[in-house]
């Protein structure tokens, strides 16, 4: 009984410290404006600004995001996601109309997503993190809810 005892507890153990080790190893966790003179956006125009927050949840992340269209309308949107690939709903007015998206970290610097609406794939992006951490820089492809192609380079600078 005190082997068994033992063994969970050190399964406990390793299984919390690997978690901790993964959501210190995600860089893109964090407080991010985006730079609008970096970015580039085709089509444009482009938004007038943007603050995503990804905050860690040792699987995965929460992310809140908060942007100025170019026609000065605001909106925010969210979601919550594990690093496994699978579908999570988005919260609000995804910047592309898509509804749900999966989410792989690749290593501590690169996150590659699929973004979606109705099942079908609309984009997909990739973002990456400086390696001194300051810099985010996110590319979509793809295209918006309204079928209009677009080929995005958002650039953010970490708060």
């Amino acid at each position: 009984m005190k082997r068994l005892f033992t063994v969970f507890a050190v399964s406990v153990l390793v299984l919390t410290a690997s978690g901790l080790v993964l959501a210190q190893s995600d860089s893109h966790i964090g407080t991010w404006k985006l730079n609008v003179a970096k970015s580039k956006f085709d089509p444009g125009p482009p938004i007038k600004s943007e603050t995503r927050t990804y905050e860690s949840t040792g699987d995965g992340y929460k992310f809140n995001g908060e942007r100025v269209n170019a026609d000065g309308s605001t909106a925010t949107y969210g979601f919550t996601v594990k690093y496994d690939g699978k579908d999570y709903s988005i919260v609000g007015q995804d910047t592309y109309g898509a509804d749900t998206l999966n989410v792989k970290l690749i290593d501590a610097n690169h996150i590659a997503s699929t973004s979606k609406k109705g099942g079908k794939v609309l984009y997909t992006s990739r973002v990456v993190v400086s390696q001194d951490g300051k810099v985010m820089t996110l590319t979509s492809k793809g295209t918006n809810a309204s079928g209009q192609s677009f080929n995005n380079v958002a650039v953010y600078d970490k708060e």
